[in-house]
């Protein structure tokens, strides 16, 4: 029979090694898993895209598996010769689809002119701005402002052209500074209007309320606009910046900028919802469900509920993941402790 002591050797010598930094890294773990999962909680089944998305580096360091996103990436290609092409669409009374199969551009019509809300790229601006306006029988002519939600390529591209057409561009102090500096072979336009935080801008029986976001860019802007569905009020509100691709340098660190995304999401967050936001909005297709929603809304009878609204609850819990895969993320790029 095997002694007592000889047991307790057998199991010490069979049982892993259990080093102190093991029970200092499981606590980072759970705080992580902790932290993905209230992100989780306010994506529900409406977000589970927007989470996969923002939340990729923790949940891969978490060891979880890959969220697949339900909403397609982009609207599918209709035209060989331009991929990127989609066609316009309207989608309240007062609100237009003007962009692309990944990008878009939001046209708000009032009672003296339009609105744009981004400008894609210089090569894509004509055919879907200015054409699309036409094809739903607006005048181009009558674009009066084009603001910027962030100096990005695939949303300022075009804004040299609109201002050529006689549109004033309104871009945040910070990214008129990021769009000047940098190096582009495509038309610029020229420093026009500076947002300012809780600006309104004000055009006809319109009133737009623009915020700076700062996270995604530095000077990013969020907007509340009022649309109707039939007559009948609602209120969008519109994310200028998603992604946390944004590396981070001495002046600009990683961390810092993550750390603002966060409070910038929260933030908008509140406004959203003391405005009584019941749509979300956003300058990529894929984001806000436009690849599936204006198929459906295409496809709406009467008295089908609008696709796009989708209630103050469910506007919230975006801004919510927002903020948690913000914060999240900062946790997994934590370096490990020694």
């Amino acid at each position: 029979m095997r002694s007592p002591a000889l047991a307790l050797a057998v199991v010490a010598f069979l049982a892993p090694a259990v080093r102190p930094g093991d029970l200092v890294a499981q606590a980072p773990n759970q705080a992580l898993l902790a932290q993905l999962e209230r992100a989780r909680t306010a994506a529900g089944q409406d977000h589970l895209g927007m989470y996969g998305r923002l939340c990729a580096v923790p949940i891969e360091r978490a060891g979880l598996p890959e969220i697949t996103d339900p909403v397609p990436g982009s609207f599918p290609t209709i035209d060989p010769a331009r991929e990127w092409y989609a066609e316009p669409a309207q989608v309240f009374d007062d609100l237009y689809f003007l962009g692309q199969t990944s990008f878009s551009v939001w046209a708000v019509r009032s009672s003296e002119g339009i609105i744009l809300i981004d400008a894609i790229f210089d090569y894509s601006v004509e055919d879907e701005v200015v054409d699309g306006l036409r094809t739903l029988g607006l005048d181009p002519a009558e674009i009066r402002y084009v603001i910027i939600s962030h100096a990005h390529g695939d949303h300022v591209g075009g804004a040299g052209i609109l201002q050529q057409l006689g549109a004033r561009v309104v871009m945040s102090e910070a990214d008129w500074d990021l769009y000047e500096a940098s190096n582009v072979d495509y038309v610029k336009a020229t420093r026009d209007i500076v947002a300012t935080d809780g600006m309104e801008l004000t055009l006809g029986d319109k009133t737009l309320t623009l915020h700076l976001t700062p996270g995604h860019t530095l000077g990013t802007i969020s907007t509340i606009l009022p649309v109707r569905d039939g007559g009948e009020p609602h209120v969008a509100a519109l994310w200028g910046g998603t992604l946390f691709n944004f590396r981070g340098s001495p002046e600009d660190p990683r961390d810092a900028r993550l750390q603002t995304y966060a409070a910038s999401a929260a933030r908008f967050r509140d406004i959203a919802r003391a405005a009584g936001a019941d749509i979300l909005l956003s300058n990529h297709t894929a984001y806000d469900g436009s690849t599936v929603k204006i198929p459906r809304l295409a496809q709406r009878g009467a008295g089908d509920p609008h696709p796009y609204v989708i209630g103050q609850d469910a506007v919230s819990r975006f801004f919510t993941v927002a903020e948690e895969c913000a914060i999240a993320t900062r946790m997994a790029e934590q370096p490990a402790a020694d």
